[in-house]
């Protein structure tokens, strides 16, 4: 698999790596979590990211990844352990990062982002968010001096925080997800050229939108009890599912080659559940970037909603399963 530098990191990453969000899911089935991990490996993927979030994902990859001595790239986050987190408390901090060397089996990762740093309320990282001041920084400078981490980052989902974030110049990676993907443009808009000139390392996550771009889901937009789907919204599936069908072009791989169709972002996350969906994702990687004209067709299809409307959720969970169940915005 091809593999890129990640910005003045110097590291060079797959442009495919594996997101440890659904390998959480393996809790009960650690044979097949190993499989399609190692399978990734094996496949030329040397870049894995994960959280204390995340399930139990990173106790899951630390049995996978067990006697694996292949190169990797690994990260993961600081943010949700142990309760209560205490985001301002230095010994919350180390206390979140020794488990996580515990449970992924490791001395030292490769990166550790601060998860969520652009959401205030969520996370209260900063004592001065404009300057950006707070005890996080001195617990990452501390870990880096000692050895436990190479480089900090920043993992989040808002477009013009993360951008904020990156240009303070105290990071060197960023993972943004939900953002980049044929119809959700945010990060392209600011969070991007910031990376660029700063010259950061750009991680995508989630570029299918957990899910919701993974198939096509005709009844659900189509079905007037979906009530938080604007008109215009609706409108823009059609067209994407119409495309597909004409271009003869799965949507997964879609999703992947349009993220990896852009030089700026280095490694684009997948979340495989098993062999079969790794093998098919780096397959779909392996073809290169879309062709001009289909990345044509997108930008059109993609201005038919440029922001996202206000209120509107994201990823799989309004896409799947009955319409009634949904809760509101992010629920």
């Amino acid at each position: 698999m091809k593999k890129v530098v990640l910005g003045r990191t110097g590291l060079e990453v797959s442009r495919l790596g594996l997101g440890g969000l659904f390998v959480a899911s393996f809790a009960a089935q650690l044979d097949e979590a190993k499989r399609a991990v190692r399978r990734a490996i094996e496949l030329g993927v040397n870049t894995i990211d994960t959280a204390p979030t995340y399930g139990n994902s990173e106790e899951v990859l630390g049995q996978c990844l067990e006697g694996v001595t292949a190169p990797l790239i690994l990260s993961t986050k600081l943010g949700g352990r142990p309760q209560p987190f205490l985001p301002q408390d230095k010994n919350c901090l180390m206390a979140s990062v020794k488990e996580s060397l515990r449970l992924l089996k490791r001395d030292h990762v490769d990166m550790l982002m601060v998860h969520e740093p652009d959401r205030p309320g969520q996370y209260d990282w900063w004592t001065d968010w404009q300057d950006l001041h707070g005890p996080v920084l001195d617990v990452l400078d501390d870990l880096k001096r000692q050895g436990v981490i190479r480089f900090a980052g920043l993992g989040g989902t808002t477009a013009y925080e993360l951008a904020h974030l990156i240009r303070t110049d105290k990071f060197d990676v960023v993972l943004t997800a939900y953002n980049y993907s044929p119809l959700w443009r945010e990060a392209a808009i600011e969070i991007l050229p910031a990376a660029k000139e700063r010259n950061i390392g750009v991680v995508v996550g989630s570029p299918l939108q957990q899910g919701a771009l993974a198939c096509k889901f005709e009844a659900t937009v189509n079905d007037p009890r979906v009530y938080w789907l604007s008109k215009p919204r609706r409108e823009q599936f059609r067209a994407l599912y119409r495309l597909v069908d004409e271009a003869g072009i799965s949507l997964p791989e879609l999703g992947l080659r349009f993220a990896l169709s852009n030089p700026d972002i280095h490694c684009v996350l997948m979340g495989a559940r098993s062999v079969a969906e790794v093998e098919q994702n780096i397959a779909a990687a392996e073809k290169g970037p879309l062709p001009a004209e289909l990345l044509n067709r997108l930008d059109e299809i993609a201005a038919q909603v440029p922001f996202r409307p206000f209120g509107e959720p994201f990823g799989i969970g309004w896409l799947m399963g009955s319409p009634l169940n949904y809760r509101g915005m992010g629920q």
